[in-house]
């Protein structure tokens, strides 16, 4: 069994506030070392803090750990690997497969009120960071959209113009639209009531859905947007994305 975790620190008082937070649910994949060098490259000059956890005790953390000894001067980590699964999945109680409560969990984790999320097989464009938070002012959140790349050979597939296009958009806009989570930023204090949904995905959404419920909440909340794609997201070759962009699909 691997440790329950660990802190990294910055040289600032752990107790202040980052300027903003990112959250990484993480199945501790080789490719989070990619997706870590993309927080480290932000133009951003104010201090990030890397929140990362793996809702099943992964067996292996070394590289993890490797590429958070390369971060920058003015990014800090926690890392949460718990004992146990919190999803129905792999015997939890909560009802998301995709992790269970752990987004949730890091999201209230942070010690930034604005919060980031990337995957640990994405990567951002060096201006997401600064772009969500010029866009996110005076408003609960902000979201930009998303490059498709090929998830074997990183290629450019196309920007997203169906699924995560925001609120009224796109083939969910009748169920109020969808934003992927890493195209997102969150005021956490403002959005704090929405923040549990993305442990459940509710009665009429399948269990790897919780995505799509958390996003029809934040709908109905004030939000900027980027306009323009700042992450690079890597999807598989049985994608419906894929028919989409090849018959330049409409909704």
């Amino acid at each position: 069994m691997l440790p329950i975790g660990g802190y990294f620190p910055d040289k600032l008082d752990p107790q202040a506030p980052a300027q903003v937070a990112v959250v990484t649910p993480s199945l501790m994949r080789a490719s989070i070392r990619t997706a870590l060098e993309s927080v480290y490259a932000q133009d951003l000059q104010g201090r990030i803090q890397l929140v990362i956890g793996a809702d099943l005790n992964p067996t292996d953390t070394e590289h993890v750990y490797a590429a958070l000894a390369d971060r920058p001067d003015h990014v800090s980590a926690v890392v949460l690997t718990l004992p146990y699964s919190t999803s129905q999945r792999h015997g939890g109680v909560h009802p998301a497969w995709d992790g269970g409560a752990l987004r949730t969990i890091l999201s209230f984790m942070a010690n930034a009120r604005h919060v980031a999320y990337l995957d640990d097989d994405n990567v951002w464009t060096t201006d997401h960071l600064s772009s969500l938070l010029a866009a996110v002012q005076g408003r609960h959140w902000a979201y930009s959209l998303r490059l498709l790349l090929d998830e074997d050979t990183g290629d450019e597939l196309g920007v997203d113009r169906w699924d995560a296009v925001g609120p009224g958009k796109g083939r969910f806009k009748d169920q109020g639209g969808m934003v992927d989570p890493n195209c997102l930023l969150l005021d956490k204090v403002l959005c704090a009531p929405a923040l549990w949904q993305w442990s459940d995905p509710g009665p009429k959404l399948k269990r790897l859905e919780a995505d799509r419920r958390i996003a029809a909440t934040l709908a109905r909340f004030p939000h900027g947007e980027v306009g323009r794609a700042t992450v690079r997201y890597r999807i598989r070759p049985t994608n419906i994305l894929r028919q989409f962009l090849r018959e330049g699909t409409e909704f």
